[in-house]
């Protein structure tokens, strides 16, 4: 008689629950803003072609806060996916002096003009709100981003915020001369996943491999945007 088969032991793993990656992202910007260094560097040219410091820092502490926000508005029924948002996002294939780019840096420019104290304050007060407001916060919740119209599922959208935290916390650490401190795996996995489809969406799947694994044929750049 043959033996019985055994019942598979291996499951699909759950999709992660990125609240918790969110406090850390939330973390990390108060780490960066807490320094005295990106202070005294406030109104210097960063890293970014016309992006002041203080600007710049201003667009990084605004992820939790508009976060907040978001996160407490009525939610919608309907939302698209991330790879689609960015597809559809006009910042992401428009220029330096396109309008919608300029929006941002004056925006951020408006914000910072309370100085480092200020924009510190709102984000410290934002991370003291979060893990009530996102413990409200169902899996399937769509989160309406209303500057561009269309939602996003919960994980999508703090997929997208921390996102710009990790790519923007580094963007300061480089204007003003010190290194990020280092992200758990918790808030990075999910933003390099991310960054990897973008990046071979844009340039291929070739050129993304050759990239990671080949320095003799590496192609030039293999930004996401």
């Amino acid at each position: 008689m043959p033996e019985p088969t055994a019942e598979p032991t291996t499951r699909s793993a759950p999709e992660r629950d990125l609240r918790p990656a969110f406090l850390a992202a939330t973390d990390h910007v108060i780490a960066i803003l807490s320094r005295d260094d990106v202070a005294a560097a406030w109104h210097q040219a960063s890293a970014l072609p016309e992006w002041s410091v203080g600007g710049l820092v201003a667009h990084l502490a605004s992820q939790p806060v508009t976060a907040l926000t978001l996160l407490r508005a009525d939610p919608v029924t309907d939302a698209i996916l991330l790879d689609e948002h960015y597809a559809r996002s006009a910042w992401v294939s428009g220029g330096l002096d396109d309008d919608v780019n300029v929006s941002i840096r004056s925006g951020s420019d408006e914000q910072a003009d309370a100085g480092r104290d200020a924009v510190l304050g709102r984000v410290v007060a934002a991370r003291a709100e979060l893990p009530d407001v996102l413990a409200g916060q169902e899996a399937d919740r769509a989160v309406l981003i209303p500057w561009t119209g269309w939602a996003l599922r919960r994980d999508d959208f703090l997929t997208g915020r921390m996102m710009e935290i990790v790519v923007h916390g580094e963007d300061v650490a480089a204007s003003v001369g010190f290194t990020a401190p280092t992200l758990s795996d918790e808030v990075l996995a999910p933003v390099m996943a991310l960054l990897t489809r973008l990046a071979a969406r844009r340039h291929g799947q070739g050129a993304l491999v050759s990239a990671l694994s080949r320095a003799e044929r590496a192609p030039r750049t293999i930004s996401a945007f």
